[in-house]
């Protein structure tokens, strides 16, 4: 067998020859998947590795503890016995107002005290503000914020009833991406100076303080001795891991696209290998018959070309390591404005060494199945082209190894791309269905021509129909390759129209794009007047009680965390705020029970129980509750006894005031609470003087302008798309290469069908109709099951995931289906280029 290596290795070699810059086209196709795989791989050790770096950055500091309300005196004890270097922090939402251009926004404001970040800094311009904010009783605001009101460092800030100097640009903040402060703009404040007066009843408040310890402190052994006081209490305790945790849950879902786009990369750069090694060897077959007739025997000559598919894999490989390499250190400048953190290039071995075995591995395991044919070649072949090889289709039992292999490696790759295996398992499941979807339409596109062929068309059109289903013909790879591309790239267009269509809806005429929240029992009528007088409708007020999850089916809280039968969820444990009112709006569906809007006599003084309304996934999902069910409410320390009369379907994404749950009129009117407003504004001026009208004589009370909110979104969301239409692009930019190559190289076969059709006589015109037609219908028939796979793929996205209306938009659809023609027919008619006008001679001579 050794001795046997270097002949098969020169065999390989000299047969390599006339052959070689057609399997380059092919080559470039593995190289970017292979590229691909390590490029995200690579980035994704490294923002690992960064993000654990750098976690404590993330939090800004070791351990931070947190609350809802003001710490009590006990937890001031316990605050003061834990020692270390501590920091005091009040985080809120509330109007920010510029007195010199009168722009007022929504913002969250940071009122720290102390010196918070211990880990990481606030980046600012000029530098040293960040050093001289809190001692010179001055603002820090972020740039979006300055940048949009036109103000300029200089300038002051209100915040409540107290102005601030703006002493610096807030350029970024520990664990705070680009992203996350365009939704919602910083300020941060000393703490010294705030108004307090803002925190009216209703309001949401988080009080923090930040502690930094030596590194001698044993921080596990420290959490779990204040662990059962903070339970006790509803603290919350916040950790370097679990924010380092956080944020790798937070970008997971974007990682897993990226994975899913290099998954599909690898895929397409195999499906090139496997289309170049099938019309390879049926170019070869006579010279493989010839070297059975001088005695090669079929293992050295399957081996022989079986050298040259891992020559070409290794090839391929090495330079998509290479490429994926440089593009490792692209992708988190794509992905800057999503990130916490710069993530810092550093060459992933692990990377480069999966994608050279990865690459080897699956170019060998695609091409093992068109070589198979090799073994079967006769001799007789060398004399007579029509004898068949004799290796017996899938009653081969090779064959079918070969297919299990394939399989599992499909698998692996795919759960070593996915954050979890069963997420990789969906991904294999979800690309073999789709190929498997294309496979079928191919093979029953070649079977439905052959048996319905139009023989009354003309001579190039049923020409060009019979290619399809010719002997070595390239329908089922051209269909793989271009009705995935496709799938890829009109899925993921549909489903940004169906995320755009909602914002859109969402905004719509009609529909309230002014929210007034924190509003006051007096100060209701007050701030509808300063709405109204900006110019203004108010289309609903409704009021806002604040309450907690006491008791379900009559078992309390307490009870139901020590019963290690229930899974106590975050539904048990959050803040509801509910309404009451005798209505339902237009995003509500009663879905079963009865909606009771009003209650006659006193309830809460009788102890009777009050029928409410609960949203249905609330209660049925995270609760396990249906109607009849009871459950105790604690409003404002006085508890309420309630039943379910009905559960209903609310419609998240339509813009007004959703509740989980829904009281009758007659039981809340008088428990503490704050008011809802919302109104109509035609135009940005009107918005900006009905908040300025709000602001300057009710400071408490917040606005939301939901317009600049909706178009803030629209342009997250265009940049998002930038990232994930790019890595698409990727993935079909190496489909199309697969194209192109499974025309290039069955460019041999035009050529002796040109010869022969030129010495037939006919025209040059009657061959390239023939050519077009052909290319017209594998575009065509490719575009429209990549088309349908996509409206399918999109509507469950929609459905399922988004939960949204699924749009269909015709105009992408008959657009995309245009250009797949297009392209296809391009490409085809390129590749046949020159074939007419050179002598029949010299073309075979060349091409064969």
């Amino acid at each position: 067998m050794s001795e046997n290596v270097p002949w098969i290795l020169k065999m390989a070699w000299r047969d390599s020859r006339g052959s070689r810059t057609r399997l380059a086209l092919y080559l470039s196709a593995m190289v970017l998947g292979v590229a691909a795989l390590v490029a995200i791989r690579g980035f994704g050790e490294n923002l690992t590795r960064t993000v654990d770096r750098e976690a404590k950055t993330l939090l800004g500091a070791d351990l931070k503890i947190e609350s809802d309300a003001p710490f009590r005196d006990s937890t001031e004890a316990l605050l003061d016995s834990i020692g270390g270097t501590q920091s005091r922090r009040i985080s809120f939402a509330s109007m920010a107002y510029f007195p010199a251009t009168g722009g007022t926004r929504l913002s969250a404001v940071r009122a720290v005290e102390g010196g918070f970040p211990f880990y990481g800094a606030l980046e600012t311009r000029p530098d040293d503000a960040a050093a001289r904010y809190q001692a010179e009783d001055g603002a820090l605001v972020d740039g979006a914020l300055l940048r949009q009101f036109g103000v300029e460092v200089g300038d002051s800030v209100r915040i409540g009833e107290t102005q601030y100097p703006i002493l610096g640009e807030l350029k970024q903040a520990p664990g705070e991406s680009s992203f996350t402060s365009a939704a919602s703009p910083r300020i941060y404040l000393p703490r010294a100076r705030l108004d307090t007066s803002l925190f009216g009843r209703g309001s949401r408040v988080e009080y923090e303080v930040m502690f930094e310890f030596t590194e001698a402190r044993d921080r596990n052994e420290l959490i779990a001795g204040i662990d059962p006081y903070l339970d006790r209490h509803d603290l919350d305790l916040d950790t370097v891991e679990e924010a380092a945790s956080g944020w790798q849950d937070g970008l997971s879902d974007l990682y897993r696209f990226l994975g899913l786009a290099g998954f599909v990369a690898l895929l397409l750069g195999s499906l090139g290998v496997a289309s170049a090694v099938h019309v390879y060897v049926q170019r070869r077959l006579t010279s493989i018959a010839v070297l059975r007739c001088l005695g090669a025997k079929a293992g050295p000559t399957f081996r022989i070309y079986l050298a040259q598919a891992g020559v070409l894999g290794l090839i391929g490989a090495g330079l998509g390591s290479l490429l994926g390499v440089a593009l490792q250190a692209f992708v988190p400048r794509l992905l800057a404005d999503f990130l916490p953190v710069e993530v810092a290039f550093a060459v992933s071995w692990t990377a480069v060494g999966l994608g050279l075995v990865v690459g080897l591995g699956v170019t060998l395991l695609f091409a093992l199945w068109p070589l198979l044919e090799v073994r079967g070649v006769s001799p007789l072949q060398a004399l007579r082209t029509e004898v068949d090889p004799s290796t017996g289709g899938w009653r081969d039992p090779a064959r079918w190894a070969v297919a299990i292999a394939v399989a599992a490696t499909v698998s692996g790759i795919a759960v070593l791309q996915a954050p979890t295996w069963e997420i990789g398992l969906g991904y294999a499941v979800g690309v073999g269905a789709v190929f498997g979807v294309l496979a079928l339409v191919a093979r029953g596109i070649m079977a439905g021509v052959r048996r319905f062929f139009p023989t009354s068309w003309s001579y190039p059109w049923r020409q060009g129909l019979a290619n399809l289903y010719r002997p070595h013909n390239q329908t089922t790879v051209l269909l793989l390759t271009l009705g995935l591309g496709v799938f890829l790239i009109t899925t993921l267009v549909l489903v940004e129209r169906t995320l755009l269509e909602q914002i859109q809806v969402a905004g719509g005429e009609n529909r309230p794009n002014l929210v007034m929240f924190g509003i006051q029992n007096d100060q209701i009528d007050g701030v509808r007047n300063a709405v109204e007088k900006a110019g203004a409708p108010v289309l609903a007020s409704e009021p806002i009680v604040t309450t907690r999850l006491q008791a379900l089916q009559g078992r309390s809280l307490k009870a139901l965390r020590q019963d290690s039968t229930v899974n106590v969820s975050w539904a048990y444990e959050r803040e509801y705020r509910v309404t009451y009112r005798d209505h339902l709006t237009e995003s509500e569906t009663v879905v079963a029970g009865e909606f009771v809007g009003s209650v006659e006599g006193t309830p809460m003084q009788s102890g009777e129980a009050v029928p409410i309304s609960m949203e249905q996934e609330m209660a049925r999902e995270e609760l396990n509750v249906g109607v009849g069910d009871t459950l105790t409410f604690d409003v404002q320390g006085r508890p309420v006894t309630t039943y379910i009369s009905s559960l209903r379907d609310v419609n998240w994404q339509r813009i007004g005031t959703n509740y989980f749950v829904v009281f009758p009129e007659g039981v809340l009117g008088a428990a503490p609470q704050t008011h809802v407003l919302l109104g109509r504004t035609p135009n940005d001026d009107v918005a900006a003087a009905a908040q300025r009208n709000v602001v300057q004589e009710y400071p408490n009370v917040s606005a939301i302008d939901l317009s600049l909110i909706l178009s803030t979104f629209q342009d997250l969301f265009g940049r998002l798309a930038y990232v994930i239409r790019f890595m698409a692009l990727f993935s079909v930019f190496t489909g199309l290469i697969v194209l192109a190559g499974a025309v290039v190289v069955s460019r041999y076969q035009r050529a002796e069908e040109s010869v022969l059709l030129k010495t037939l006589g006919a025209s040059r015109r009657t061959v390239q109709t023939i050519m077009t037609v052909e290319y017209l219908f594998l575009g065509a028939f490719a575009a429209a099951t990549g088309l349908l796979l996509a409206l399918t793929g999109a509507w469950g996205l929609s459905y399922f995931v988004f939960e949204g209306p699924f749009v269909v938009a015709p105009l992408v659809l008959l657009a995309a289906f245009v250009l797949a023609v297009l392209v296809t027919i391009a490409i085809g008619l390129w590749n046949s280029r020159g074939l007419y006008d050179r002598p029949p001679l010299d073309v075979l001579r060349t091409e064969t």
